[in-house]
């Protein structure tokens, strides 16, 4: 006859949550922000190939933080979501808030439900047009949905690089400005991380259908300064 332990939900839930929170910690941070011309991520990421920032639609874009293969499948459940709904109804349906509830609902199964819980953050960033506004979305672990009216931070020492970022930039900058913020947010007083380092994606409207671009390190460089 087998035994079976009891575990009281509450704690249940805790030890969940810390198990997840202790994974995202361990992920460097990524910096989302509204500029005066569109959107700008910025991931602190030494890698060439493992990318934290990505297109998802035309207006939409993707960052995540924590583990990276977590993160990554659903990267790439979003794709597939955005290209379905598009094709099934039209391109003007995919919108960031129905894909971030999209996650919100995944991340939310898998906290109460799955063997663990994922050990990531999201940030759906959506640019605005005429019909719709730009918004940012965070989604925690457990499946909360934020709506960030101008920046948002995902990963370790969230809290601490989001007062450095908020002290810096006050109102919307234009897109250097912007970066360098961010950057400084994300190294604070005690390092310098090199463009190199960075991964940076920007959402703008440059006339074309699609809006996402991922800067080169040279293009970052001279936005630097």
């Amino acid at each position: 006859m087998s035994n079976y332990f009891y575990v009281a939900p509450e704690q249940l839930i805790k030890d969940r949550a810390e198990f997840a929170q202790k994974g995202i910690a361990r992920g460097r941070s990524i910096v989302a922000a509204v500029y005066d011309k569109g959107v700008i991520l910025v991931a602190e990421n030494p890698s060439a190939s493992l990318n934290k920032v990505s297109e998802i639609y035309d207006r939409i874009a993707f960052a995540g933080a924590g583990k990276y293969n977590e993160f990554d499948r659903l990267r790439e459940a979003g794709i597939r979501w955005a290209d379905s709904t598009g094709f099934t109804y039209s391109r003007e349906d995919v919108d960031a808030r129905a894909l971030a509830n999209y996650y919100a609902q995944h991340l939310g199964d898998m906290f109460t439900e799955g063997q663990k819980p994922l050990e990531v953050e999201i940030l759906v960033a959506q640019l605005g047009n005429k019909l719709r506004p730009t918004k940012l979305y965070k989604v925690a672990y457990e499946g909360t949905i934020s709506d960030e009216p101008r920046f948002a931070v995902l990963g370790g020492d969230s809290e601490t690089i989001k007062t450095r970022f908020a002290t810096a930039e006050e109102t919307v900058q234009p897109l250097d400005v912007t970066l360098r913020n961010a950057t400084n947010a994300l190294s604070g007083p005690e390092r310098t991380i090199t463009a190199a380092e960075l991964e940076v994606g920007i959402l703008e409207d440059r006339g074309h259908r699609r809006t996402f671009l991922r800067l080169s390190d040279d293009e970052v460089s001279e936005l630097l300064g």
